[in-house]
């Protein structure tokens, strides 16, 4: 089950879009669907979380925990949509694009997607487009 949690004034429209498409990339990484929580939140308040639980102090737009048993994805991904929001700008594109891309970047690092390396974040960035284009197909 996939669920949006809200900690600041922002909601998705078209939920069961997104919950679709979701559902679908995982599907297409022939991977099962468990507990996913997506927590929509602030800049401050995912600084917080990168500071207690990564000893980060750096801005970031997604933090995911992995509690992926198996080929069952499940985990916590929250979100900054200040982050989401500037890069969008940074980048030129829609803020609906960056946030599906940021969306789908949580569930391909639990289907096994690295970007530490500049091979795998090529790889990661290639399975996003890949992904984001499934989300169109079900408009």
């Amino acid at each position: 089950m996939i669920s949006f949690n809200y900690e600041l004034d922002f909601e998705i429209p078209n939920e069961e879009l997104y919950f679709d498409w979701i559902s679908n990339v995982i599907k297409s990484e022939n991977k099962s669907e468990g507990e996913i929580n997506y927590i929509f939140c602030d800049d401050e308040y995912l600084v917080e979380m990168n500071q207690q639980y990564l000893n980060h102090d750096t801005l970031t737009d997604i933090i995911s925990f992995d509690y992926s048993i198996g080929n069952e994805i499940n985990g916590d991904i929250y979100i900054s949509i200040e982050r989401v929001k500037d890069n969008a700008v940074d980048f030129n594109v829609d803020f609906s694009e960056e946030l599906k891309r940021v969306l789908i970047h949580g569930v391909l690092h639990y289907c096994g997607y690295k970007d530490k390396s500049e091979a795998d974040e090529l790889l990661m960035r290639s399975k996003e487009d890949e992904k984001i284009k499934l989300f169109h197909v079900k408009q």
